[in-house]
């Protein structure tokens, strides 16, 4: 823009206005690279000269304009931080419909918003929010000003109002409104604080989602309709992340909450499109804020249950639902697992970064411990009876095959709540699971715990009546079940045959002067189990020969 565009812009020449804001936003629309506007002060004249327009009424039918351009140059975070912009941000509340209403006696204006809006008023809000949610996200003081001109609670009661009133509104004003909250709840503390204890954010929420699974019946699920669902899906996430209300109250929102979820993850639980899987995705993160207790609300009582013993036969057959187990809908575990098998085949299509599978694993843990129907199916589901045991536990495309790969991954958290989940659906039995992943893959679990020498856990509250796990198949092949691999091993020629007492003993020196020079290298650390189930490290390699015959003598008197 040159000199004499600004001029003309600064002189609000109603002529000129529109043909030269159209062509600077055609021109920059991608700019993201402003260092030709700090020289001159151009970035600061242009945007004084833009406000200039704004503030002027009579110059409405340019606003939409003018906001496009401030759109743009709100993307200059320099810019942005060298120079005072509070009262350009208060135009834009304006603008927007969210700073504080004050009536001539000075206290809050407790009128509705205006729902009922023409098109050009939208596109001016739409805009506006548009510049604002640039602000938040660029400077701290544009945060804490908002905050102060209570935008946030302008915003609740725009959108609990606009739930409430038969008017529709404008769908695009209601993604920017909750993405402008999810900005603020996000990146400044107190807004979260804010928006949960005083304006009883987090029941509001819950209600508008379940409003938007009902609208979305009758929309068949528009894409935009979908986004407002995501945005609101993460402003409930920051929320929640640190609740600061009470426990018994928390606890019950938060069963409201896991209720909604469920039908929102039965509702778009086919992930058909893009847009559904980013619905579960967001879903899925939140359920990760529930507290367990809450999470047994993610499956219901199936309507032909029957709790009398003569009957019993008869609701063994009958299935009301989709997935009935045990008498339960658990259509929504289902979800999650059809959730992480379509992640898997992601991450091994496209090496998918592993944290997108860790909220997914971490609900599973959690519903694993919270309720037994739900450890139960998804044991059944993760690790069915062992039929075929001739390859190796983490061969194969099943979810025991993956998680069991997942056991040995340089990547701490996704190791970690995988070898959770197994542990937790083999009831911390370690001979259990051992034979689902082998002790080798198990190993690292193992020495965390405490339990390499294969000791039981003290104080594991799990039921003691579940059934015999061991098929046919498996038991015809325990006999030749290799425990370490977690798989039955082919016989092997002994590779000592043939050789004297004297090679056989060359050899196991070899062995052991390259053992000892792997320690010093510091590429292995030998170690003994020591009394708590833990590696004790060693000074010399010869001490594994030293203790080796009482370690031998301990495992038989456990055995």
């Amino acid at each position: 823009m040159d000199a004499e565009q600004l001029k003309r812009l600064e002189r609000k020449e109603t002529v000129n206005i529109a043909d030269i804001l159209t062509q600077f936003n055609t021109k920059n629309a991608d700019l993201l690279v402003f260092d030709s506007f700090h020289t001159d002060n151009l970035w600061h004249d242009l945007w004084l000269a833009i406000f200039g327009i704004l503030d002027d009424a009579t110059l409405a039918s340019m606003h939409t304009l003018c906001l496009n351009t401030v759109r743009i140059l709100t993307r200059d975070e320099f810019s942005l931080q060298t120079h005072y912009i509070e009262q350009e941000l208060g135009t834009l509340l304006s603008l927007a419909r969210i700073n504080a209403n004050k009536n001539s006696n000075g206290t809050d204006d407790e009128t509705q918003p205006q729902l009922t809006l023409s098109d050009a008023e939208a596109d001016v809000i739409a805009e506006s929010l548009k510049c604002i949610c640039n602000l938040v996200y660029q400077s701290a003081d544009c945060r804490r000003q908002c905050l102060r001109q209570h935008s946030l609670d302008a915003i609740v009661k725009r959108l609990s109002s606009a739930t409430s009133c038969a008017t529709r509104y404008p769908c695009t004003l209601e993604y920017y409104d909750m993405k402008l909250l999810f900005l603020l709840t996000a990146l400044e503390p107190s807004a979260r604080t804010r928006l949960q204890i005083d304006l009883n954010g987090l029941t509001y929420m819950t209600n508008w989602l379940d409003d938007k699974l009902i609208e979305s019946a009758t929309t068949a699920g528009t894409e935009e309709h979908l986004n407002i669902i995501c945005e609101l899906l993460k402003v409930m996430f920051t929320v929640t992340s640190a609740p600061d209300k009470s426990p018994n109250e928390y606890e019950i929102q938060s069963l409201h909450l896991t209720g909604v979820l469920r039908e929102l993850l039965l509702r778009f639980g086919n992930l058909s499109t893009d847009r559904e899987r980013a619905v579960v995705t967001h879903a899925i993160n939140l359920l990760t804020n529930i507290s367990s207790s809450c999470l047994t609300e993610l499956m219901v009582k199936c309507s032909n249950a029957e709790t009398g013993t003569e009957n019993e036969a008869v609701s063994a057959n009958a299935k009301c639902c989709a997935v009935c187990f045990e008498k339960r809908n658990v259509r929504g575990l289902a979800v999650l697992l059809d959730y992480l098998r379509s992640g898997l085949a992601q991450q091994e299509s496209e090496a998918s970064s592993h944290e997108l599978l860790s909220p997914v694993l971490t609900v599973l843990v959690k519903c694993a411990r919270s309720n037994r129907t739900m450890r139960h199916y998804l044991r059944k589901e993760i690790l069915p009876p062992l039929k075929d045991v001739s390859k190796r536990p983490e061969i194969g495309n099943e979810l025991r095959n993956h998680l069991c790969r997942f056991l040995t991954l340089p990547a701490m958290i996704l190791r970690d709540l995988s070898a959770e989940l197994l542990f937790v659906l083999c009831k911390e039995d370690v001979g259990r699971m051992i034979k689902y992943t082998g002790y080798g893959n198990a190993a690292g679990l193992f020495a965390k715990r405490g339990v390499l020498d294969c000791r039981r856990i003290d104080g594991a509250d799990y039921s003691s009546d579940s059934e015999d796990s061991d098929t046919e198949e498996y038991k015809q092949q325990q006999q030749s079940f290799n425990p370490v691999l977690g798989c039955v091993e082919q016989p092997k020629r002994n590779p000592l045959e043939g050789m004297s007492e004297e090679q056989k003993e060359y050899e196991a020196l070899q062995l052991v002067n390259l053992l000892e020079q792997l320690r010093r290298d510091g590429i292995v650390q030998p170690a003994l189990i020591d009394k708590d189930g833990k590696p004790q490290p060693l000074e010399h390699i010869l001490q594994l020969q030293e203790e080796l015959p009482q370690q031998q003598l301990e495992q038989k008197r456990k055995t």
